[in-house]
């Protein structure tokens, strides 16, 4: 009987830690606001990236890239337009409007085979801070997209050359 008493509250322990750690994951992104930013005006769209609360935010940084999946050839392509930065007055928020009308520009090298591949096309992409607690929030034309990855620092700090 006393071995049952035992084995229960361990089983109970287990259980209780286990919902503790699942409670956890799903707090790793705090649930953000976006309801003060503007709505999109027409032909546009309202984008946003959360992103996780992460370990040593000050150490990471964000590239975001605006653009468009296309048929393109062997060329390397840009697509053409800007990122704008905007304040959101009263608030000290920032966000991006995108001005493009999907246009690309690219290289004239001469493409032997003249195969055109799906090839996501973008902006000059951006680098901004990390900031879980603040959402990157983007105005952009309702046929473009915007993609993101996180930037990690190398973990060993490297020694420049002396001439």
């Amino acid at each position: 009987m006393k071995f049952l008493k035992v084995v229960s509250a361990v089983l109970m322990m287990f259980v209780v830690g286990n919902v503790s750690a699942q409670k956890k994951k799903a707090e790793k992104f705090e649930k953000l606001q976006i309801e003060m930013f503007p709505k999109a005006k027409e032909g546009y769209k309202q984008v946003y990236i959360q992103l996780p609360i992460a370990k040593n935010e000050n150490d990471l940084k964000v590239e975001f890239f605006v653009g468009v999946e296309k048929m393109l050839d062997c060329n390397n392509h840009f697509l053409m337009g800007k990122v704008a930065t905007q304040d959101l007055q009263g608030w000290g928020y920032n966000y991006y409007e995108v001005e493009s009308n999907g246009e690309t520009g690219g290289t004239l090298m001469a493409c032997p085979d003249q195969k055109k591949t799906k090839k996501f096309v973008s902006l000059q992409p951006e680098i901004v801070r990390y900031n879980s607690k603040l959402p990157l929030v983007f105005y952009v034309p309702k046929d473009l997209e915007v993609r993101y990855r996180v930037l990690r620092p190398d973990a060993t700090m490297k020694k420049a050359t002396q001439k």
